[in-house]
């Protein structure tokens, strides 16, 4: 399976419903819903680098810019009307009015001709800055409620913030990728941002969000997702 920092040129989609509305996964970690031309992606932590170092913890400046061009690449693949960003899109309160020039330029070039969205998170609840487009705090729309955090009522929501992954083992090997996870009912998204981690399916912070026997994760690959039932990981 692929390296999370790969940009996946020849790749297959995964098509499922959420709620009855159909949906296609690709295997770069974003969200398409044909009918509307909506291309959602959550979590994408940009500037994170820029956030620890005014910490005093010094990481290679890269992740912006790689998450970026994985990006653009799937909306060159897409061509969607609306581009919609589900929370902690920058690190912290300080990564969109501080993001260099550089950086705001290919975000204006991303999102031209297109409506983009960007949803509130607990990192970034400021909304952005400088940047085109509209902040909110959660989007309904074609029978879907995008937010950021998972809310108590499942039926019909796409959110973040939980970076899910699964773990499959196979006799002494085991391979972690992250993934959409889905019942049908509810879509929790996999991180976009090219330096976040993910918490396992297993883990408590998941549970009573689906239906466990009709819990599917799809991790990511090369140029593919591996769909396969909750029950078959544990």
């Amino acid at each position: 399976m692929a390296n999370r920092t790969d940009v996946s040129e020849d790749i297959g989609l995964t098509e499922i419903e959420v709620a009855g509305v159909a949906a296609l996964l690709d295997p770069d970690g974003a969200l398409y819903l044909p009918d509307i031309g909506l291309l959602c992606i959550s979590d994408l932590h940009l500037e994170k680098g820029a956030a620890f170092a005014r910490r005093g913890q010094m990481l290679p400046p890269w992740d912006t810019v790689a998450t970026l061009r994985i990006l653009s690449h799937a909306v060159a693949r897409h061509d969607p009307k609306i581009i919609l960003s589900l929370g902690d899109n920058f690190h912290d309160r300080r990564g969109s009015s501080e993001m260099p020039e550089a950086f705001r330029a290919m975000i204006g070039q991303i999102a031209s001709g297109r409506e983009m969205i960007w949803v509130t998170g607990n990192h970034d609840p400021d909304g952005v800055t400088n940047l085109p487009g509209l902040s909110v705090d959660e989007l309904s729309i074609a029978g879907l409620t995008f937010r950021h955090e998972p809310g108590k009522a499942g039926e019909g929501e796409v959110a973040g913030h939980l970076h899910p992954a699964a773990t499959l083992y196979r006799r002494d090997r085991a391979v972690r990728r992250p993934c959409f996870a889905s019942d049908g009912k509810r879509l929790i998204m996999p991180s976009f941002g090219v330096m976040t981690g993910g918490l396992d399916l297993r883990h408590q912070a998941f549970r009573g969000l689906f239906e466990p026997a009709s819990l599917v994760a799809h991790m990511l690959g090369k140029g593919r997702l591996y769909s396969l039932p909750f029950t078959q990981l544990r």
